[in-house]
């Protein structure tokens, strides 16, 4: 019988022999070398080599072209990990000492064993992802866990959101950041004394939502059932009573139907659209017609208009004419009309302090919670009267929480989240207002988004703590606070089209921050976008009750990853208090003083506004 062919020796004639095969090529002297090396580090031969690397390539459509980088990231994607699956016999496991064992490397044999029973277990009822660590990555090789000492861990340890990732070391840019503290913005006169509240209570500050019960979002509802009908009632209905708005207050005479051809000009009402599914231009903007008028949709030609800012969504009442029927030039846009300020009977007398913050709470690289221990131990140190925190409190595009590396569910990270909050800021006795995001990964996602449900509050915080739903009014002494955790200024600005010719009309991110921010007031509405972002769930029927404008804040809080500001818009305080961390280093958050003006006068409650760095 022959003898078993010997398996090719390892050289860099060899290895190019079987690239050669699949047409691989490695240009310049070192790539060969560099071969030679991967195959000796894994224990790989020729062809073994060469099949990885043929796979390798051609999932990442990498060409026939190797290069230095391509190699490694080759082997730190591939054959790393596949050397961290090679299995270790049990001799090699133990020293090589076969049968023979004392207590001590008995005692060790049976923790491997259960750990591995374990391991296969939970491989059984696991999908494999794309990035996987290596079994037993609960325990870091510079700080091994054993399971038999989990009992001397400290209590904090235990009921802390760290306990919940498998390695939760503290991130290295957040700790070494500067700046902290350092007031970035500013709104009003400066203030002195320097900032503080009377958090402990004694000044019978209690914040609370504006309106009556039915027109607020108290409780989960039932969404994805909605129909298609359904929605064009609603977006019918806004069209009807803005269009109703601007007659009256323009004194326009009765609107025309969009497409009926006119010699003379005339006044027509309607929502604006984008002729294709792409980003709205001057050529693609559509007008979509009224129901009560027989709807249809017609092109506009923008060239005669000096000045606009549009966006879908958008309810207009325009002058143009239509000669063709086919096409309307419009000559004039009328400016909508934003609602009245809330007058409250009986306004405080007493400065407000309310300080302002929007997760994340961990930075991307680290499922520790430090950024939220600082900014807990500012609302330690200023007691304000009012805190108003902002989700995600558990993000989503975490991505621990992506690769579902938390060793808890998320519902239990996210009480404990609120466990620490509630305990850190017990002390100040600040009252504390959260607002949940879409993407806290806890919570329903769907806009509008009910409240948290925390129905094991402690009792001594029940009274300080009020859970609400994005977005949502609130009502603070008779300050009046609009309140939202989505994006809208990211959102819109993607999809906002504008032109000036003014010479005196302001030009920049800034002004386009005031546009976006005035269409939000005049349309009255927390996200007056259609069609909505595709990461937001809208459920149409609770929009129209629950994220309509009941009346123009005084102070609008509208958290994005855009830059954060602080200024007047329409008479109303705008801010964007920016996120707590941004990536692996630390955001922003912000504070303001709050005063009702005298009875009967009209006088922006903001005093002064701060953005700091954390």
């Amino acid at each position: 019988m022959a003898a078993p062919a010997e398996p090719e020796a390892v050289s860099a004639g060899a290895v190019l022999r079987e690239l050669g095969v699949f047409e691989l090529h490695c240009p310049g002297q070192d790539l060969p070398a560099r071969l030679v090396e991967l195959c000796l580090t894994h224990g790989l031969g020729p062809v073994a080599l060469a099949n990885e690397l043929l796979a390798f390539v051609t999932s990442k459509d990498l060409g026939t072209e190797l290069s230095a980088d391509g190699l490694d990231a080759f082997e730190h994607e591939v054959l790393s990990k596949r050397s961290s699956r090679v299995p270790r016999s049990r001799d090699q496991r133990h020293g090589g000492r076969g049968g023979l064992h004392d207590v001590h490397s008995l005692q060790e044999l049976l923790d491997e064993e259960e750990d591995e029973d374990e391991d296969e277990l939970l491989d059984a009822y696991t999908t494999p992802s794309k990035v996987w660590c290596p079994k037993r990555c609960n325990s870091t090789p510079e700080n091994p866990r054993p399971k038999r000492t989990l009992s001397s861990r400290s209590p904090y340890a235990l009921f802390s959101p760290n306990s919940f990732s498998p390695s939760a070391p503290p991130s290295q840019k957040y700790a070494a950041r500067g700046g902290r503290g350092e007031v970035v913005a500013s709104f009003g006169p400066p203030q002195d004394p320097p900032w503080s509240g009377g958090g402990d209570g004694t000044r019978g500050c209690t914040p609370k939502l504006f309106g009556s019960p039915e027109g607020n979002l108290t409780k989960s509802y039932k969404f994805m059932f909605q129909k298609a009908l359904d929605v064009r009632e609603v977006l019918s209905l806004r069209i009807e009573e803005l269009g109703e708005v601007l007659r009256s207050h323009h004194h326009l005479e009765d609107f025309a139907p969009v497409q009926l051809p006119a010699q003379e000009p005339v006044t027509l009402l309607g929502q604006i659209g984008c002729d294709g599914n792409g980003k709205l231009n001057p050529s693609s903007v559509l007008l979509g017609g009224d129901r009560e008028r027989g709807g249809g949709q017609i092109p506009l030609d923008l060239s005669e208009l000096r000045e606009y800012s549009l966006f879908p969504g958008q309810v207009v009442a325009l002058e143009g004419t239509n000669s063709s029927g086919r096409r309307v030039v419009v000559s004039k846009l009328y400016e909508g009309v934003p609602l009245p300020f809330h007058t409250p009977t009986e306004p405080a007398t007493e400065q407000r302090l309310v300080l302002l913050a929007c997760g994340p709470y961990t930075t991307s690289d680290s499922i520790t919670y430090d950024p939220l221990a600082d900014l807990i131990a500012v609302i330690t140190r200023d007691r304000p009267d009012v805190c108003v925190l902002f989700g995600p409190f558990l993000d989503a595009k975490h991505e621990q929480v992506e690769n579902c590396q938390l060793l808890g569910s998320f519902g239990d990270v996210f009480k404990l989240c609120l466990r620490t909050i509630l305990e850190g800021t017990r002390s100040a006795g600040s009252h504390l207002v959260l607002v949940p995001s879409l993407r806290d990964v806890q919570h329903d996602s769907v806009f509008p988004q009910p409240p948290f449900a925390c129905p094991e509050l402690p009792r001594e915080d029940r009274a300080r703590v009020l859970f609400v739903s994005d977005p949502c009014t609130l009502d603070i002494d008779g300050v009046v606070l609009g309140l939202t955790s989505t994006d809208l200024l990211l959102h819109m600005g993607a999809e906002e089209i504008s032109s000036s010719f003014s010479p005196a009309a302001p030009s920049g991110v800034s002004d386009r921050f005031t546009r976006i921010l005035k269409h939000v007031l005049t349309q009255r509405s927390y996200y007056p976008l259609y069609p909505p972002s595709e990461e937001l769930n809208v459920d149409y029927e609770a929009f129209y009750t629950y994220a309509s404008l009941p009346v123009t804040p005084d102070v609008l809080v509208t958290p994005s990853e855009l830059r954060y500001f602080v200024k007047d818009v329409l008479g109303c305080v705008c801010i964007n208090p920016g996120r707590l961390t941004k990536g692996q280093v630390g955001g922003t958050y912000a504070r303001l003083y709050l005063q009702p003006g005298p009875a009967g006068e009209r006088r922006s409650p903001c005093v002064a506004a701060q953005i700091l760095k954390i």
